[in-house]
């Protein structure tokens, strides 16, 4: 099916959109396609059938580095602003979301949370070290200063060069640690408002190895009934631990000692110089063992595909057929850059190849530990969760709207650099589930019906089965079809002994204040026969009357960006597609993936915007348009 479909609009099943034209089913459409239990469709309907946005990864000042940074948000501005208020940016400039995100979660590092906050007042305890009075100056004098001393803190954190009896001070089994910790659960708690905005308890935890960004975000499902039992995890010695297996074993106590329920989700991997995906060995020569991918799997159900530092989802060396793997790439080193990239270590930090590394491991151990979900994020330093191109408030204070930020690198050292230009304005996280409650967002995060988005809020839906067919989602309700003859994203598919190949029911909607949209492509990993790891890229249905050439590519869509007035024209694209698709290349005996990847026609990236409001020139080697997307989670087929 390679046309799309008039105004699916009915397929939202909750979110509210303007309804522009009717679709005229056929009568054979209608046959035996009524959905519902009763006379009404929607009485006894248990599935979830709302999209609610958010960030599963944002930082307040409580972060040693953001507060370093000069951010001077707390807890109380990060959600106020989420829940669609305006606040005043740490550099005075009023902020505000185009809409309100759904739910948010606070992920402060949890090593040394609060610090910043004590080197902002000069605290007597912080300026009694040489480091401490460093980094406060630096602060106080504010611009790239306080940048400067706040990438010092970051390449110290990294290495290991902390003053102990600072760290002391700032971890869990101190007063002011517990302190900044009841903070965090009692803000988080004033702020949860059940059915209309969710906080999720959470922190990140750290493990920064020489420089390699191994961080794992951990998101509890509780309150602060039994938040306040722990203390968070944390990576500096004595108390803490840069190795997963240790946050792990951290995740089963919580739930062993508070009866309560926690995951982990790994933080991009594309500043991990090949450590996030490992296949033989971890980074501590522990091996790759039946106990290690049994407990990530267990631990780690999310990745997080997309965020500011780069794109994750894959890249040009490991995909070279994919001609839009090459997407907001951050491959110089790791993330101080202390280390050089090489390629042999970018198949340690992409989520596609971890994907069909996994079934590789699976084969060789018996347990998938990369069978994960998507999840798209800030990991913005600001306390501001801002993902949409014409409002990005960047990573840090330092990167907030100026004339300069664009210029200013992000990192700079005798390896390489990241230009102020590369950061990325994405991204959130769509979540399927029944209502806005803390407990139904983790449970849809946590079984992987989530998509992730670089900002734009479109709409997407994506079931794998054996028979849909055009009836399907010709029927105006394709969701009963969804739930009632496959399983939606996250899912998986067992062949039950059926024959044939399987049958995916896709449908995007665009943004509604945002870009029309390209196309809808399927991506697959399999490993074949002889044991190789294998992907393919499927467009299956796109905008307007292009046909895929004799090699089948399929035409550009056109590009409609203005880059003087900072505009583009939703005279392209489609405000919606969708299609039922059968796999062609189907061999029902090997393990596969499939996900969904959904392109928009192309867009200005932020540094269009800085140039046309400031009156300033653009770096001539920066990116300027940019086709933003959705990554579904994946669905996995086992025979």
């Amino acid at each position: 099916m390679n046309k799309p479909l008039s105004l699916l609009s009915i397929f939202l099943l909750g979110c509210i959109l303007p309804l522009n034209a009717q679709i005229t089913p056929s009568k054979e459409s209608l046959s035996g396609m009524y959905p519902g239990k009763s006379y009404s469709p929607y009485a006894s309907r248990n599935f979830s059938d709302k999209v609610y946005w958010g960030d599963t990864h944002l930082h307040t000042r409580l972060s040693a580095d953001a507060g370093l940074f000069g951010n001077t948000l707390g807890l109380a501005e990060a959600f106020r602003f989420a829940r669609g208020e305006e606040v005043v940016a740490s550099t005075n400039q009023p902020v505000r979301l185009s809409r309100p995100l759904d739910w948010l979660v606070i992920a402060d590092h949890s090593d040394m949370m609060g610090f910043s906050e004590d080197i902002a007042k000069g605290a007597s305890n912080v300026l009694a070290y040489p480091e401490g009075k460093k980094w406060y100056e630096g602060l106080q004098a504010g611009g790239d200063n306080a940048a400067d001393a706040a990438i010092d803190l970051i390449t110290n954190f990294s290495q290991g060069t902390l003053p102990e009896g600072l760290v002391k001070e700032y971890s869990p089994g101190s007063k002011v640690y517990a302190s900044v910790w009841n903070r965090v659960i009692k803000t988080a708690e004033e702020f949860n408002d059940p059915g209309k905005f969710t906080t999720i308890i959470g922190f990140e935890w750290t493990s920064l190895v020489k420089g390699n960004n191994l961080h794992r975000n951990v998101l509890l499902r509780d309150g602060a009934e039994r938040a306040k039992q722990v203390m968070p995890m944390v990576t500096q010695p004595p108390v803490g631990s840069t190795d997963p297996l240790d946050l792990y074993a951290w995740l089963e106590n919580y739930e062993k000692t508070t009866g309560g329920s926690a995951f982990a989700i790994a933080h991009n991997g594309n500043l991990s110089n090949g450590l996030m995906f490992p296949m033989d060995e971890q980074y501590t020569g522990k091996k790759i063992d039946e106990n290690y991918v049994r407990l990530r799997a267990k631990w780690e159900p999310l990745y997080e595909w997309t965020q500011i530092k780069g794109d994750g989802e894959t890249h040009p060396i490991l995909s070279p057929a994919d001609e839009f793997a090459d997407y907001e790439t951050w491959d110089v080193g790791n993330l101080d850059l202390t280390q050089k990239k090489t390629e042999e270590m970018l198949a340690g930090e992409y989520a596609r190849e971890a994907l069909k590394n996994g079934l590789l491991l699976e084969k060789k151990l018996g347990v998938n530990p990369y069978k994960f979900g998507s999840v798209g994020s800030t990991d913005s330093h600001t306390s501001l969760s801002t993902a949409e191109e014409d409002n990005f408030f960047g990573k840090a204070t330092s990167a907030e709207p100026s004339p300069k930020r664009m210029h200013h690198p992000f990192v700079k050292t005798d390896i390489g650099v990241y230009e102020g230009y590369e950061l990325v304005s994405s991204g959130y996280t769509g979540v399927w589930a029944k209502e806005n409650t803390r407990e139904a967002i983790w449970d849809a995060l946590a079984r992987k019906e989530v998509y992730a988005t670089t900002g734009p809020r479109m709409i997407l839906r994506f079931f794998g089965g054996w028979d849909f067919n055009e009836n399907d989602i010709n029927s105006r309700n394709p969701a009963f079809a969804g739930y009632q003859k496959g399983v939606p994203m996250g899912g998986d598919l067992r062949s039950k002994g059926q024959k044939g190949s399987p049958t995916f029911m896709i449908y995007a909607l665009k943004d509604p204040i945002g870009a029309n949209l390209d196309r809808i492509q399927v991506i697959k990993g399999w490993v074949d026969k002889q044991g190789n790891t294998q992907e393919k890229v499927y467009d299956v249905v796109w905008s307007g009357d292009r046909k895929p050439d004799k090699k089948g590519k399929l035409p550009a869509v056109g590009n409609t960006v203005d880059l003087k007035s900072a505009t583009w024209t939703n005279t392209i694209g489609a405000s919606e597609l969708a299609t039922v698709w059968k796999d062609p290349d189907f061999d029902p005996s090997l393990k596969a993936f499939y996900y969904v990847r959904v392109l928009e026609i192309p867009t200005p990236r932020w540094i269009v915007y800085d140039a046309f409001r400031y009156g300033i020139d653009l770096p001539k080697e920066a990116e300027t348009s940019g086709q933003e997307r959705a990554y579904s989670s994946p669905i996995w087929y086992t025979p």
